[in-house]
C-alpha cells in the first residue's frame, strides 16, 4: 500500500474539512512497455512509470478534483485543502477504513513486468516477418506491443480502501496489401486481462498471417452491393455493434442527462426476446475485466436487458447518489489524472440456441459479417454506420465470396428489435473505448445475430483506388 490507513484517513479528513458529504483519494503507479514495428525496424521502444494521486469532493451536485504526481502525505494533505475550499464550509468527521472482499481473482502464470525487453523486442519483430512473407503484395506491416501493471489504492469517506493490481498484455497488428492500383488494409489483436502467457495461448504469428491473407484477398474482392438485406453477423465479429449502438446509451450519466435512446425506458421493451446484453467485469482474462472498479466497488455481473426488457443501466458512484441506489461498479478513470464516470467493462449478447451453420443455411441471400471496424453512432437517436472489415455473400444459405467496401447503417434499438436468430456461440473482441477525452480498456462480444433487413451500403468499382 502506498500509504498507511492513518495517513489515508488523515489526507480523507482533510478533504472534508470543508464540509464536503463525499471524499475520495485514488492512487495510482503504472509501469508500461510499448513497442513498435513499421517499415521492417523497430520504431519506437518506450518504457517507463507513471504514478500519481487524485482526490474527489462532492457536496450536493457540486464535485471539486484535483491531482499531482507527487505521493508524499504532507502534498496529499495540501491539495485534499485546496479541493476542499471549492465547496461551502461545513464539519469534518471521523473515518473507519474497511476493505471489501475481492470478488473475483485473475490468475496471471507470467507477469509481463518479469519478460525481458528482449522477448518482447523479438515477438513484435516475428510477427512483422510472418505477415511479410505471406505474399509479396504485403507492402507495410504495422506492430504494436503494450503491457501495464497498474497497482492502485483508492479509499473514501465512506468507509471503503481497496487496494489492487491490474495486469494487460495487447498486440495489435495491421497489415496493408497493395496491386499498384487497389489498398487495402486488415487487422488483427491479441490481448487480455492476462501475463505473458496469451501469447502462448494465442499464436501470435498465424494471426498476423491471418490479417495478410485478408488484406491481399480484398485486393480481387468484388465491391459488395448496396440496399437492404439480411445481415448475419458472426461471433467472430466481435460485439462492436452491441458495444457502439447500445452500451453507450445505457451509461447512467448519458440517461440521466437525457442524452440517451433509452433515457426513461427502464422495464420496457427494447430488443427482441431473444436479446440479453449484460456487462461483466468479472470474467477471467478479458481486457474489460477488472475486480474492484476505479472508485473501489467490487466488481460484479449487471444484466442490462433480460429477454429484450431494459433492466439496468450502468452506474458509477456520482450517478447511483443521484437517484439513491448502489452503483453496478462501472466507475473508471483512465488514470489518477481524471475523475471516474460510468463506463463499460466486458459487454456482450448472450449465446441463444442456434447453431451457427443452421442460421446461415437457412437464409437464401443477404451479407454475413466477420470482422467489424470502425464507426459512428448517435447516442440520443441510436443511429449508427459501422464499416465491415471481413464480409461474404450469402448464396443460396451457403458462404459465398469476399466482397469489400460494405457498410452497416441503422438505428441500435431498432436493429435489436428485430434480431430473429440468436446463435450458440460467442465472439470476444478488444479495444480501448473512447468517452470524454478518456481511454479505457473494453471487451465486447456477441453470439452469431442474424438482422432479416438493414441498409449495406456498397462500395463503388472506383472507389478505394490510389489516389
Amino acid at each position: 500500500m502506498f500509504f498507511s490507513e492513518d495517513a489515508l484517513r488523515e489526507i480523507l479528513a482533510a478533504a472534508l474539512a470543508a464540509g464536503g458529504d463525499f471524499a475520495e483519494i485514488f492512487i495510482e503507479r503504472r509501469d508500461i512497455t510499448n513497442i513498435s514495428c513499421e517499415d521492417n525496424k523497430i520504431e519506437g521502444l518506450i518504457t517507463g512509470r507513471d504514478q500519481g494521486a487524485g482526490i474527489r469532493v462532492l457536496k450536493g451536485d457540486k464535485t471539486a478534483y484535483g491531482y499531482t504526481t507527487h505521493l508524499h502525505k504532507e502534498t496529499l494533505i495540501s491539495l485534499a485543502q485546496e479541493v476542499a475550499r471549492v465547496l461551502a464550509p461545513g464539519q469534518a468527521r471521523e473515518l473507519v477504513l474497511t476493505r471489501p472482499p475481492s470478488p473475483v481473482e485473475f490468475v496471471i502464470k507470467e507477469r509481463p513486468d518479469q519478460v525481458e525487453v528482449k522477448r518482447k523486442v523479438d515477438l513484435v519483430l516475428q510477427v512483422n516477418s510472418a505477415a511479410r512473407q505471406v505474399d509479396p503484395r504485403v507492402v507495410q506491416v504495422v506492430v504494436g506491443y503494450g503491457d501495464g501493471v497498474q497497482q492502485v489504492t483508492i479509499a473514501n469517506s465512506e468507509g471503503v480502501l481497496v487496494e489492487d493490481e491490474r495486469l494487460r498484455c495487447r498486440l495489435v497488428i495491421q497489415v496493408i496489401a497493395s496491386d499498384g492500383q487497389i489498398i487495402q488494409t486488415a487487422m488483427e489483436t491479441i490481448g487480455g486481462h492476462k501475463g505473458w502467457e496469451i501469447f502462448q495461448e494465442v499464436d501470435p504469428l498465424e494471426k498476423a498471417c491471418q490479417a495478410a491473407r485478408r488484406a491481399v484477398a480484398l485486393l480481387t474482392a468484388p465491391p459488395a452491393p448496396a440496399g437492404k438485406m439480411p445481415v448475419i453477423m458472426s461471433g467472430e465479429a466481435g460485439g462492436t455493434m452491441i458495444h457502439e449502438a447500445c452500451g453507450h446509451g445505457l451509461e447512467a450519466d448519458l440517461v440521466q442527462k437525457q442524452l440517451s435512446v433509452y433515457s426513461g425506458k427502464k422495464g420496457q421493451m427494447v430488443a427482441s426476446p431473444l436479446i440479453t446484453v449484460i456487462d461483466d467485469p468479472t470474467l477471467p482474462g478479458k481486457y474489460g475485466s477488472y475486480r474492484f472498479d476505479d472508485e473501489g466497488t467490487p466488481a460484479q455481473r449487471t444484466v442490462l436487458i433480460e429477454k429484450g426488457v431494459l433492466k439496468e443501466y450502468l452506474y458509477d458512484y456520482l450517478t447511483a447518489r443521484k437517484e439513491g441506489r448502489a452503483s453496478t461498479g462501472n466507475g473508471r478513470r483512465e488514470s489518477y489524472q481524471y475523475r471516474p464516470i460510468p463506463r463499460m467493462s466486458n459487454t456482450f449478447i448472450a449465446p441463444g440456441e442456434d447453431r451457427p451453420e443452421d442460421i446461415l443455411r437457412d437464409t437464401p441471400h443477404g451479407l454475413l459479417v466477420k470482422r467489424m471496424g470502425g464507426g459512428q453512432v448517435n447516442t440520443v437517436t441510436g443511429d449508427f454506420v459501422f464499416e465491415v472489415a471481413e464480409g461474404y455473400l450469402i448464396q443460396g444459405g451457403q458462404l459465398g465470396p469476399l466482397v469489400r467496401g460494405a457498410t452497416l447503417t441503422g438505428n441500435g434499438p431498432e436493429v435489436l428489435k428485430i434480431i430473429d436468430r440468436v446463435g450458440n456461440d460467442l465472439g470476444f473482441a478488444l479495444g480501448v473505448c473512447g468517452k470524454d477525452g478518456q481511454g479505457v480498456p473494453v471487451g465486447d462480444a456477441q453470439p452469431t445475430i442474424r438482422i432479416p433487413e438493414i441498409i449495406v451500403g456498397g462500395l463503388l468499382p472506383e472507389e478505394g483506388k490510389k489516389q
